[in-house]
């Protein structure tokens, strides 16, 4: 079962637990620690969107640039320079913004969401945090005369491949299908076999597809998140970490050495991920500095003053 992992604690009262589940392994890919169900298949959600451009890669998309891998399986918040790779990416392939089949949205960055407002424009899809991934998506449909206009389909060429790849680098028994947020199909995965994805994405051969996407978001963590984003503060402070958060309280990461962690939050609370990511990277002795050390206790603030913290319930790592 899981287990209480986050507290938040104002004015020296624990307000509020967050509960959950996580999993540390070892380099060798086996496990150091194992709290709550770690064996139970989850929706990986965004973490499974490395896995997607890996088989993306695998069947003949080839991104003009690094930057251009990285937006393919971005999280992005619709900022002037993820829309110009999504345009671009289109445009290289004779698509338009409504072959999208993402959902229309705002940007979620607020600055590039009040430009819009602003500005009098509506949602669009190409704001939509995973645009990119589903241009990508198209591309990779152009190259092999795929159709495009069922590409979110579970029959598609492209789904199957994802779910092929997905299989490979997970080890994960089959299991059926659910759809994402995007609108695309998701692939259930364990915690545990996740980190061992995440942990064969960055240990793999530097020529590899594989490296390649490891390589892409460490190269441009602001593509794949955006400007204050988690991932791209976790990872300007952790010399070589890749990570990927998914939305409802999943994040994933590994280091250069094959060391990688995994950890869902029952109740989907954001604000309880990094913290908990944070203090699992300092558990592993990792040095982020002051940067890794503020994330471990997010401030709760009263009136604009810090009253309280977030953080992981002490003695919960010391397993």
């Amino acid at each position: 079962m899981s287990v209480e992992l986050v507290e938040v604690v104002r004015s020296g009262f624990r307000e509020c637990v967050h509960r959950g589940s996580f999993v540390v392994l070892r380099p060798d890919g086996e496990i150091d620690i194992e709290v709550g169900r770690v064996h139970t298949p989850i929706f990986p959600r965004s973490c499974n969107k490395p896995m997607q451009a890996v088989a993306m890669l695998r069947n003949g998309f080839v991104p003009s640039s690094t930057a251009e891998l990285a937006i393919a399986f971005a999280s992005h918040t619709g900022e002037q320079t993820h829309l110009a790779l999504v345009r671009g990416l289109l445009a290289r392939h004779g698509l338009r913004e409504d072959h999208l089949q993402c959902p229309a949205d705002l940007p979620t960055n607020e600055i590039a969401r009040a430009a819009v407002l602003t500005n009098g424009a509506r949602s669009k899809r190409i704001y939509m945090n995973c645009s990119g991934k589903h241009a990508a998506m198209l591309a990779t449909c152009v190259a092999n005369d795929w159709p495009t206009d069922s590409y979110l389909q579970p029959g598609h060429p492209l789904q199957q491949a994802v779910v092929d790849t997905i299989a490979e680098l997970t080890g994960e028994p089959e299991t059926e299908l659910g759809i994402d947020g995007c609108g695309l199909p998701i692939v259930p995965v364990s915690l545990v076999n996740l980190a061992r994805a995440f942990a064969a994405l960055v240990t793999a051969a530097p020529e590899s597809n594989e490296r390649a996407v490891a390589d892409a978001i460490r190269a441009h963590p602001a593509v794949a998140s955006g400007t204050d984003e988690d991932d791209l503060t976790l990872m300007s402070a952790v010399a070589g970490l890749f990570c990927k958060a998914g939305a409802d309280g999943v994040h994933a990461g590994a280091l250069p050495d094959g060391t990688a962690f995994a950890l869902k939050l029952d109740d989907g609370g954001e604000r309880a991920r990094v913290p908990m990511t944070a203090a699992i990277l300092g558990r592993i002795g990792v040095d982020g500095g002051d940067v890794l050390t503020d994330l471990a206790a997010r401030p709760v603030l009263g009136g604009g003053a810090r009253v309280g913290t977030i953080r992981a319930i002490p003695g919960v790592l010391d397993l």
